[in-house]
């Protein structure tokens, strides 16, 4: 079954995650710019005014869609590689895929979402 992987990351951790990933074998992924926030309701800045509230902060969110066999190793990575112990770190979303197309090719499920040398193709060899 194919699984997606919504993160919402900060900003300044993207280049980190996505190289933690692409070293365990993560080919393929979406990554938006949005704004948000969560518990913490945003920040207070000083600004020469006074201080204000912002409580829309810029993150990036990561969508991948893997098999669900994959899908631990790679939330440990997109953990691991995101985190810096303070609050706005991100979360992390994890939804059933019913279908995947690729459209150049019509490939269905799995065989449509595979990448040449993703994570799926690099465990198959290393089990070879």
């Amino acid at each position: 079954m194919l699984k997606k992987i919504e993160a919402i990351i900060r900003e300044d951790k993207l280049g980190e995650v996505k190289d933690a990933l692409n070293e365990i074998g993560i080919k393929g992924m979406n990554v938006l710019e949005i704004r948000g926030h969560g518990r913490q309701g945003g920040i207070t800045l000083a600004g020469r005014s006074g201080t204000y509230q912002v409580d829309m902060l810029p993150k990036i969110q990561i969508n991948i869609i893997l098999s669900e066999h994959n899908l631990d190793e790679t939330i440990a990575t997109i953990v691991k590689a995101g985190r810096t112990g303070d609050a706005g770190d991100g979360l992390i979303f994890v939804y059933p895929v019913e279908e995947a197309v690729r459209i150049r090719t019509g490939e269905r499920g799995h065989d449509a979402v595979m990448y040449p040398g993703d994570i799926d193709e690099r465990k198959h060899k290393g089990a070879a």
